[in-house]
């Protein structure tokens, strides 16, 4: 509904275009509020768009269109649905190994979804609000199992660390339900694609496992060249911080952090605060498959745990999605910038552009579906 008024302007959009193209830039700010499809919320927010560029060349007249705003939806004692809602005690920290009680303040975690009750935004659960000295302890637990290289994780071999993420793989399989709920309710994804998510990320952790596999077959044979024989063995590198998105809080975490276990890293994993609850329901799995230390979790501010961590110099490897001007402080931060190891992947955009030509009906409904879907960011 909320795109009625971008349908009627955009006759007036199509002059627009056949302007220079080098004069002009179009900026359609559109908020996906409770992008939620399950039956639960099925509210979309828009907010005002603008042409922030002139509309005529010559008159240098600029546009501004004000769409609806759809309030977010409500559930409440007597739904179906609220009998779902998670309620997470997220007030524990995972360091060294050990799963601690919490008894430091707490970040409240919201849904998107209002209670009829309250007429606010319900309570799913907690996290712990972390600081800068349990952000450095969770880091030294790291450090502690990576051990300059000859702890436990980084010395096993490549087949027993692969059977251990296997058995990773198994208990996490058995919190698939409360998992994927805690999607839906805390980013509001839908049922079917909060589950995906959860599906994705197993099926990325074995097609890592088959690829390190395969890796280690072709490099780690004895091959001769040029009457040199040689075998290539591949190292770990070191501790790792991982940081993952809003998004896709679980799978695109795991994106970062399997292949660094797989290779025998250890971890230290800022969850996000906005999708954190699927995290935390994997504390004790952590704690009881893997070695002590090997995964460690921050939870809080990232501003306030991510640059003393950083700053430490005990960082090998950075694996960041997100901003780029967020990354490129947490590079700023790190004393040797240049022997860090850097995977990102910063301001990922996904432009629509809807040519002079198109079928406007086609190109709405793909700009609302686009909007919509992976919460908004495409």
């Amino acid at each position: 509904e909320g795109f009625h008024s971008l349908r009627a302007s955009t006759q007036q959009f199509q002059r627009f275009t056949q302007a220079s193209v080098r004069d002009y830039r179009l900026i359609l700010c559109l908020c996906a509020g409770s992008a939620h499809q399950s039956g639960l919320a099925n509210g979309l927010v828009f907010s005002t768009i603008n042409v922030q560029a002139p509309y005529d060349l010559h008159t240098r007249r600029t546009m501004s269109y004000q769409t609806p705003v759809v309030a977010g939806n409500t559930v409440s004692k007597a739904d179906s649905q609220y009998a779902s809602k998670p309620d997470v005690d997220g007030a524990k920290t995972l360091i060294g190994g050990k799963v601690t009680p919490w008894a430091g303040d707490c970040l409240t975690v919201t849904s998107p979804i209002i209670d009829a009750e309250t007429g606010a935004r319900c309570v799913i659960g907690k996290m712990a609000n972390m600081g800068e000295a349990e952000a450095l302890q969770a880091l030294d637990g790291a450090v502690t199992a990576w051990n300059r290289g000859r702890g436990e994780w980084p010395q096993m071999s490549i087949a027993g660390r692969i059977q251990k993420i296997q058995e990773l793989v198994v208990a996490l399989k058995e919190q698939r339900e409360a998992i994927a709920n805690a999607l839906m309710w805390e980013i509001c994804k839908n049922t079917a694609d909060a589950a995906a998510e959860f599906d994705r990320t197993m099926k990325f952790i074995e097609a890592s496992i088959e690829t390190l596999r395969e890796s280690d077959t072709k490099t780690g044979a004895w091959t001769t060249a040029s009457g040199v024989t040689a075998r290539t063995r591949r190292a770990a590198v070191g501790v790792t911080l991982a940081l993952g998105p809003f998004n896709y809080p679980f799978n695109e975490t795991y994106a970062c952090l399997i292949p660094a276990l797989l290779c025998g890293n250890t971890v230290v994993m800022k969850i996000p605060n906005i999708g954190g609850l699927a995290h935390i329901l994997t504390m004790e799995i952590y704690a009881r498959v893997l070695p002590p230390g090997v995964v460690n979790f921050v939870s809080g501010s990232g501003r306030a745990t991510c640059p003393p961590i950083m700053k430490s110099g005990l960082v090998d490897t950075l694996a960041f999605i997100g901003g780029s001007k967020a990354a490129d402080s947490l590079l700023k931060d790190h004393p040797k910038p240049h022997r860090l190891k850097v995977f990102s992947q910063l301001e990922g955009k996904n432009l629509g552009i809807i040519l002079p030509d198109a079928d406007l009906d086609v190109a709405v409904a793909q700009c609302v579906t686009g909007s919509t879907n992976y919460n908004g960011q495409r």
